[in-house]
């Protein structure tokens, strides 16, 4: 499924991105095969401002893999999702993670259900809606958002997706003390995650967010 437009050096720095991220090198055609349609894509639908495959290995693939330790299988909304990121590289992944993918742009969500058919992910479908809008409330064990909005904007449009003892994944930049700060009542950061990201400068973090428990009387 892989894609000769693709530049020849494509593939051998994701292999070196995987490794460095100790994930399994299989997950190399999946992946390519996601970037090649992606690619394809984005010359006609302009679904990312990037639009070199080797700058996409590094800023969509890598980034979006580099928070695979911190997810295990359950269920995930991933919202905002424009072209599938991290959605689609953490279904591809994980195969017992059920992924969905919430995305309101019609461009953007004719586009992953493509690749959910193409690359065959049985454990992902799309929801072509705003995210304050999936009906499924209290269904998700994990939410994931790498570029939607601050964590409190986040959790008013996509907490009630969460179960109970459900968490954000949020993506973010530099330590965003300030965002945590602004955290609703009865929400508090868990933990937060100093990522590296092979081939990205500046800082990368991964924001842990769940429901505080009750202050015993």
């Amino acid at each position: 499924m892989n894609d000769a437009s693709l530049p020849a050096e494509v593939r051998p720095e994701l292999e070196r991105g995987l490794a460095a991220l100790s994930l399994d090198a299989a997950l190399a055609e999946p992946l390519l095969a996601y970037l090649a349609l992606l690619h394809r894509w984005n010359g006609t639908y302009n679904l990312t401002a990037i639009r070199d495959p080797r700058q996409m290995v590094t800023v969509h693939l890598l980034d979006s893999l580099s928070m695979a330790g911190h997810v295990a299988a359950g269920r995930l909304a991933d919202l905002g999702t424009g072209p599938g990121l991290p959605g689609i590289p953490l279904a591809i992944a994980h195969p017992g993670l059920q992924v969905t993918l919430v995305e309101s742009n019609g461009k953007k969500a004719r586009f992953l259900r493509e690749a959910v058919r193409q690359l065959g992910l049985g454990n992902a479908r799309v929801a072509e809606s705003r995210a304050e809008a999936v009906p499924d409330a209290g269904a998700f064990d994990l939410l994931t958002a790498r570029a939607l909005d601050r964590l409190a904007g986040i959790l008013e449009v996509g907490g009630h997706l969460l179960a109970p003892a459900g968490k954000l994944l949020a993506m973010k930049g530099v330590h965003p003390a300030d965002e945590i700060a602004e955290l609703p009542a009865g929400w508090a950061a868990l933990a937060v995650h100093r990522l590296t990201v092979p081939g990205l400068a500046g800082e990368r973090h991964l924001v842990e967010v769940g429901r505080q428990a009750p202050k015993a009387a």
